[in-house]
């Protein structure tokens, strides 16, 4: 069984910057896509960032600002977010999936195991 878990959200203001973390126990870190996702009260929960053997995707609205990193030796991934807008305001999550694929490596169901999420805010 795989345990994630998330570390490094907090209160920052418009245009800073956050460094999440999410460290890994349990199953081949290496082996899985690791994923970041973030839900606001109210919505649905969206795609932030992924990296694997794919490489690595961003969401539309993080694209440019976020950048997504893993250290296998450690067996975790990171998350960098740079010029923060209060619309990234969301708890955020990280998860790992067994068997990814380009095809739905951005999609919640795929993924296999979660964290139990870390709060950012970011105030205008």
């Amino acid at each position: 069984q795989v345990q994630l878990v998330e570390s490094g959200g907090g209160l920052v203001q418009a245009g800073g910057s956050l460094r999440l973390s999410c460290a890994a126990s349990g199953g081949t870190f290496s082996s899985y896509a690791m994923g970041w996702f973030r839900q606001a009260p109210g919505k649905e929960r969206e795609f932030v960032a992924a990296i694997s053997w794919i490489g690595s995707t961003y969401g539309d609205s993080v694209e440019g600002r976020f950048t997504i990193a893993r250290d296998n030796a450690k067996n975790t991934v990171y998350l960098q977010m740079n010029s923060l807008k209060p619309e990234d305001t969301a708890v955020y999550y990280c998860a790992a999936d067994e068997s990814p694929t380009i095809q739905t490596i951005r999609l919640v169901y795929e993924y296999d195991y979660w964290g139990q999420g870390t709060q950012v805010t970011v105030s205008s």
